[in-house]
């Protein structure tokens, strides 16, 4: 018998401190930094974003948004027997956050690593899951995303810091002998670093570089554009599918003008796709798997509805991921 897997349960956690645009607006003017809720609609389609409280840290998140989705799919953590966490902010240099939220969740014993491809890193850690479950590796695998970007903003940029925000998404990815995800596409280029990247390190105790984020909108836009439009086609004609096929698209939430390309790209109608950017903000590797809890709980996303997911991030990393919920 062929061997699938499929999502059984999502979830998700945003922190309680909303800060809307002019909340933060407010915020940078003390720093002599002038924007706008007006600028910031026009630009990004962002009007609000969470950010964590001090002393709250990723795994913090990430465990919210896992308990979620544990009892979503009517599971408890031994159940689970792979924790994939993708995140560009981890708890700490090491150990990986995904142990850390392993320990938190109760449970040890089971394989639990992060994986870095930043806002794409949902997309590859579903993917890589799936993997595993396929060729039996895993059986049940609880797969998070989670941010807390506030830490690494430059308050400084007014053209990044209004961008992002904090949160986390998770899914239980489960064996099954009904096809879930249907295909996968996975690609990098790393000879696009600069355009998008945190350029600091650790050495000797001390920080060594900027340990801020730096991006060259422009040059991010339209690289995003072309590949999430590659990457759309090829997953779907990996899976003997065709545009028409899809019922939701479920994009990285970076900016509503480079998800209003895609899906003009795709012929798919903006009432097919899924957007918080507005409330949310670009929350990097949690961006999708909050997106999806959200139309899931609000009930627009049902079981058996055919899934687009597609994400693109620095490194640079893209993919998308084909399935049926």
């Amino acid at each position: 018998m062929t061997r699938y897997s499929r999502i059984t349960g999502t979830g998700s956690y945003l922190p309680p401190r909303r800060v809307s645009n002019a909340d933060l607006a407010a915020e940078l003017a003390t720093k002599g930094v002038e924007t706008s809720d007006a600028w910031i609609v026009e630009r990004t389609g962002i009007h609000a974003r969470h950010f964590c409280a001090p002393g709250v840290n990723c795994s913090d998140l990430a465990l919210e948004a896992s308990r979620m989705a544990l009892a979503a799919a009517g599971r408890t953590p031994s159940d689970i027997d792979l924790i994939i966490v993708a995140t560009s902010t981890p708890d700490m240099v090491f150990p990986a956050t995904a142990c850390i939220l392993q320990h938190k969740l109760g449970i040890a014993g089971c394989p639990a690593f992060d994986l870095q491809a930043v806002c794409s890193g949902f997309v590859y850690a579903l993917s890589v899951a799936d993997a595993m479950i396929r060729s039996g590796g895993a059986r049940r695998a609880l797969i998070v995303g989670s941010e807390v970007f506030s830490r690494i903003l430059d308050f400084n940029d007014r053209t990044t810091c209004v961008l992002f925000g904090d949160g986390a998404g998770a899914v239980v990815l489960e064996a099954s002998d009904q096809p879930g995800v249907l295909a996968t596409e996975l690609h990098a280029d790393g000879s696009h670093v600069g355009i998008l990247c945190v350029p600091g390190s650790v050495s000797g105790g001390q920080v060594l570089g900027d340990p801020l984020l730096k991006m060259d909108g422009q040059a991010v836009f339209k690289l995003a554009v072309g590949v999430l439009d590659k990457a759309a086609r090829a997953v779907l004609a990996k899976a003997g599918k065709t545009e028409a096929d899809i019922d939701w698209l479920i994009p990285h939430q970076a900016n509503v003008r480079i998800m209003q390309s895609t899906a003009r790209k795709l012929k798919v109608s903006m009432d097919k796709v899924v957007v918080t950017v507005g409330e949310h903000g670009n929350t990097s590797a949690a961006s999708i798997p909050l997106a999806l809890d959200a139309a899931v709980r609000s009930g627009r996303v049902e079981r058996g509805d055919t899934l687009l997911l597609e994400g693109v991030g620095g490194g640079f990393t893209w993919g998308a991921v084909l399935l049926n919920l």
